[in-house]
């Protein structure tokens, strides 16, 4: 049993670090093709996101990896993979409860890293990136890393959710946490600045707490900024 899960944690371990490495890497080149000078000068900072980030990458997959196993071999989450298994209306419904309550969590849990001693301890890793770059989405001090790798695996044990709803899920997670790090804003300017654009989190919107960092502390939504005044709109710099 041991052998299986130590396995079951090491290939979900190589997994999130090539998926880290994949879109990273896509999401860098396609900020060289439209600004070619933007990374010029960060190679040393690049290098230190990718090392913090490899390390990630094992702290999110050990708990992920004893989860899948849990799944499939003790029937232990609340992950299905047939259609009908629950009402076909609830499909869409679970994946915008997962992120809402991720996002939920890193709010309050990233304003309280943004405390002098939390902040030396925890997150002054992740701002070490001036400017943020698409390969910071994971740069992570460990215990920084910790607080995001149990949302996901704890959530799969009370919330229901089809195994492809929770594909989408993991899939928003890596898009939004790449591309609210590139330095500029690859969603049309229409969206960012409509009424859907302001309930959502984009990279104007993560740069500015980049810029100011006593602000604009959400993951997806804008939600709990705005609810708790801590929503200093868009940064001006993209």
């Amino acid at each position: 049993m041991w052998t299986a899960i130590l396995l079951s944690a090491a290939a979900m371990t190589g997994i999130v670090a090539l998926r880290y490495l994949a879109s990273s890497g896509v999401f860098a080149w396609l900020t060289h093709r439209r600004l070619p000078d933007y990374h010029a000068k960060l190679g040393e900072q690049i290098r230190k996101e990718i090392g913090w980030s490899l390390a990630s990458a094992a702290i999110y997959g050990i708990p992920a990896g004893v989860v899948a196993w849990g799944w499939q071999e003790r029937g232990w989450t609340r992950i299905y993979t047939h259609w009908d298994a629950l009402p076909l209306w609830y499909l869409p419904l679970a994946p915008l409860i997962y992120l809402f309550l991720h996002d939920t969590w890193f709010y309050w849990i990233h304003r309280l890293m943004h405390r002098p001693a939390w902040f030396r301890a925890m997150h002054a890793v992740h701002h070490a990136s001036r400017p943020p770059t698409a390969w910071a989405a994971m740069s992570f001090h460990p215990w920084e890393a910790i607080t995001g790798a149990i949302v996901i695996p704890l959530l799969v044990f009370a919330v229901p959710i089809h195994v492809a709803m929770l594909g989408l899920v993991l899939l928003v997670m890596t898009v939004m946490g790449v591309t609210n790090h590139m330095g500029w804003e690859m969603f049309p300017r229409k969206l960012v600045h409509s009424a859907l654009g302001g309930w959502l989190i984009t990279a104007s919107h993560h740069q500015r707490h980049h810029e100011e960092y006593r602000c604009n502390y959400g993951l997806y939504f804008r939600f709990w900024d705005r609810l708790c005044g801590t929503d200093k709109g868009l940064s001006k710099a993209l």
